[in-house]
């Protein structure tokens, strides 16, 4: 029997979470926000070192459709983030997270949203590569797009940009202390592999592998699942009203 979309999305994701436990990458951790579903994570960034958001620990939701990885997950920050390309609710606005449809009026090429190839992985290190480097062409935010710009022309200058992201970053420390996490600071603590600190919520790499998750017909699918950059003219944030 063919699998179900929903069934694909369960072992990608399974075999996701698995790989990046086992191989970690600098500047994020992942884990489940329930440990009975696969499609909501929680994910922390940690502000690269060198930068305004040094220091820093932003908390986010990552929320996959049940056809993943033929669809882009959505990504809202739930700490502040002040950033032209986060609206001010935290939803973040990126091609990367837009659904692979031919749109001209959205000013993307299609090789520029979401295909699937990409992964957890791309999309994160794609958000904090667009953290020191927005993309004001089509912003989410237009006032942190204004301020941004100011800041920018101004080479530093004008401080209420810096001024904002230094008091996020700031406030995110309570956040890594009651979490039990040391944000690196320095650009050699940053570059290690941070293996993620086990909690409650973390799930055990074993535990992707249970029969429960082997989802190869319907009726096991029923089961489980009931429920539902610097330059302007860079598109890899573009998003503006049609994100």
């Amino acid at each position: 029997m063919a699998q179900s979309p929903i069934g694909g999305a369960v072992k990608a994701l399974q075999l996701e979470l698995k790989k990046i436990k086992e191989e970690p990458v600098e500047g994020f951790r992942v884990k489940l926000m329930n440990d009975d579903s696969l499609f909501e994570w929680e994910v922390a960034i940690f502000g690269p070192p060198g930068t305004m958001y040094e220091g820093g620990y932003f908390k986010a939701h990552m929320k996959f459709p049940q056809d993943y990885p033929y669809n882009p997950p959505s990504v809202k920050f739930i700490s502040k983030m002040w950033h032209p390309n986060v609206y001010e609710n935290g939803d973040v606005c990126i091609s990367i997270l837009h659904p692979p449809v031919d749109d001209p009026q959205s000013g993307e090429l299609p090789s520029e949203r979401w295909n699937p190839t990409q992964n957890v992985r791309t999309i994160l290190l794609s958000i904090i590569s667009l953290l020191n480097e927005p993309n004001t062409f089509s912003p989410a935010n237009v006032d942190a797009s204004v301020m941004y710009r100011k800041w920018k022309d101004s080479k530093g200058k004008d401080k209420e940009y810096e001024n904002i992201i230094r008091k996020q970053v700031q406030a995110t420390k309570e956040d890594a202390e009651r979490d039990g996490v040391k944000v690196p600071t320095t650009l050699q603590e940053y570059c290690v592999s941070i293996k993620p600190q086990t909690s409650q919520n973390s799930v055990d790499d074993t535990d992707f592998y249970d029969e429960d998750y082997d989802l190869d017909d319907d009726e096991e699918e029923d089961n489980y699942y009931d429920d539902e950059d610097d330059d302007d003219d860079d598109d890899s944030g573009n998003g503006g009203e049609g994100s």
